[in-house]
Parts: C-alpha cells; sequence; structure tokens
C-alpha cells in the first residue's frame, strides 16, 4: 500500500491475532491536516523590574534605637549610615532607606513592621514606585 497524499494520517498500532502474535495494523484517518504553517519565536528580551522606594515615616513612639537597628539588620547599612539616615527621618519627617524590585521591597517592609510591632513600636513603612 502507498500513501500519496500529505493530507493523510497514519495511525500504527501494535494489535494481537488470533493466535496470540503481534502484528503491525495501520489505519489511515483521511482528510486531517497537520501542517506546521508558523513558528512563534520567544521572545528573549530581557527587562529591569520595576522598582519601588521603601519609605519610613517618622513617629513620636518609635525609639531611634529600633530605626537604627533594623536599618543595619534588614538593609545592611553600617552603624555610621544609619544613624545618619535616622537622623534624616527623625528631621524631615520621613525618608527614602531604600530602592529594591518590588516583590523583595514588599517583604522588607512587611519584616520590619512585624518587628516593630512585636516590640510594641507603630512604626509606619511605605513603599512606593519610583518615577522615572
Amino acid at each position: 500500500m502507498q500513501l500519496r497524499s500529505i493530507n493523510n494520517i497514519i495511525v500504527r498500532q501494535c494489535v494481537r491475532g488470533r493466535h496470540g502474535r503481534e502484528h503491525l495494523k495501520e489505519d489511515i484517518i483521511m482528510g486531517i491536516k497537520s501542517e506546521t504553517k508558523h513558528k512563534i519565536k520567544p521572545n528573549l528580551t530581557l527587562q529591569e523590574p520595576p522598582l519601588f522606594k521603601i519609605i519610613y515615616i517618622n513617629d513620636d513612639v518609635t525609639s531611634m534605637e529600633f530605626v537604627v537597628g533594623s536599618l543595619i539588620t534588614y538593609f545592611n547599612y553600617n552603624q555610621d549610615t544609619a544613624s545618619s539616615l535616622t537622623m534624616n527621618i527623625h528631621e524631615k519627617g520621613s525618608a527614602v532607606v531604600a530602592v529594591l524590585p518590588y516583590e523583595i521591597a514588599e517583604q522588607k517592609g512587611i519584616e520590619v513592621t512585624l518587628d516593630a510591632r512585636a516590640q510594641g513600636y507603630p512604626l509606619q513603612i511605605k513603599v512606593e514606585a519610583e518615577k522615572v
């Protein structure tokens, strides 16, 4: 048997005959086209994720020691930089302490807030998109 049409698909299955021997059975399914017309090329251009600012907001209850400690612990600032940034928050009412991708900024904000609440401080932290 010869197939000349590209529109036919051959289905082959292994079946058992009457005497228990296996043989190849071919069925032809007519009229089904299986042609690939277009290949989709993957988009390999990578973009930097959008950045978000983490902002500490000053209050009258949260101790400066806690703020300095959180900047050192969660944002890897050294003692001098953390102290300077804490004074900036205290004097201006708020300050950007880090600019990170959204997921990381959100996680850090949550971690610091949970730590503040566990120690009885009402420290407020905002996460907002950095303007481009």
